[in-house]
């Protein structure tokens, strides 16, 4: 009489025999009796993990051990250390590519802490986890154009103007520190608003509340925002055409201006104003709110992983660029 069929994963030693059985010719059902697995067990076991047309041991259980790692991938969020750094990220406004991204960068190699971000997806909308009402942490899927009231841009003649055709090539392929894109984010009722600088390569983000959007303003706040940054760190940067710029030779940098109504050409600044605008909506009060409030939320932003950064966050690049300048001084003792 058969024994009862064991049930267990297959082992190397198994595998092993079932490649030197197979290659006597022994039957798959001879195979399942003398190993007393289930046929379909020995059947399937051939069919899956067969390399090309024989099957080969080694090959074997190196194809039934990465299938188990992706069976693990797929249910990471099992995992509790997993499944609580992916809610903090999420509430912190992290997409799930970017959670992804940076899981692989800060714990690289390790499959208990792998998870594709499509997983990330069905976690969220999984009817168990309605109530967690995860979906209102995404970032929005479209973004529409942001109208900049009261902002003269046409037959506005700004002193000393560059145009963004005549910047250096340098700073189109985002290679070279030091490149910025200037904007302003507009208050309610149009009284205050903030000015942006995104570095390009690094796509760090500087930001200071403005009291009201005259170009006296504008500029001082903007060489404040530069002053304490070396040289190397303050090349250039690209502005609109709008009346606030039009004091721009005192920003302490290289400034070039874009075509008019070509908020594309600046579209690094533009991405980071929608970041902004998830913690400060339009007609938001900017008087309500502090300077450190605002710091607060640009270092939240800061330190979001950049697919673009091969997941590393604009300020881990911004402050090896940092390194890297510093380094190439001359200690002067």
């Amino acid at each position: 009489m058969r024994m009862g069929k064991k049930h267990n994963k297959l082992t190397a030693l198994e595998r092993e025999k079932i490649s030197i059985w197979l290659n006597q010719n022994i039957s798959k059902r001879e195979i399942s009796d003398r190993l007393n697995r289930s046929d379909s067990t020995i059947r399937d076991e051939i069919k899956r993990n067969s390399f090309g047309n024989n099957y080969v041991a080694v090959h074997a259980q190196v194809k039934a051990e990465k299938r188990v790692i992706k069976a693990r991938h797929r249910h990471s969020l099992k995992n509790k250390s997993v499944y609580k750094y992916v809610i903090k990220k999420l509430r912190l406004g992290w997409s799930p590519e970017q959670i992804s991204g940076r899981l692989k960068f800060i714990k690289p190699n390790n499959p208990y802490w792998e998870i594709h971000h499509e997983t990330i997806y069905r976690f969220i909308y999984a009817k168990q986890n309605k109530y967690k009402a995860l979906w209102e942490y995404l970032p929005r899927k479209q973004k529409k154009r942001r109208k900049k009231y009261g902002r003269k841009v046409l037959r506005l003649r700004i002193p000393d103007r560059v145009s963004i055709h005549d910047r250096p090539t340098e700073i189109e392929n985002r290679r070279i520190f030091g490149h910025w894109e200037s904007d302003s984010i507009v208050g309610k009722n149009h009284k205050g608003g903030i000015h942006t600088e995104v570095e390009r390569k690094t796509r760090f983000v500087m930001d200071k509340f403005l009291k009201d959007l005259t170009a006296k303003e504008t500029a001082d706040k903007a060489f404040e925002m530069f002053d304490d940054l070396p040289k190397q760190a303050k090349k250039s940067t690209t502005l609109d055409n709008g009346s606030e710029n039009v004091q721009h030779k005192k920003f302490g940098l290289d400034t070039y201006f874009c075509d008019p109504y070509s908020s594309w050409q600046r579209g690094t600044n533009e991405n980071s104003n929608g970041l902004i605008r998830r913690y400060l909506p339009k007609q938001t009060d900017f008087s309500k709110y502090q300077q450190w409030e605002l710091d607060d939320m640009i270092t939240e932003i800061n330190n979001r992983p950049r697919k673009c950064l091969g997941y590393r966050t604009p300020q881990e690049a911004f402050r090896e660029e940092l390194k890297s300048i510093s380094a190439r001084i001359p200690n002067r003792m």
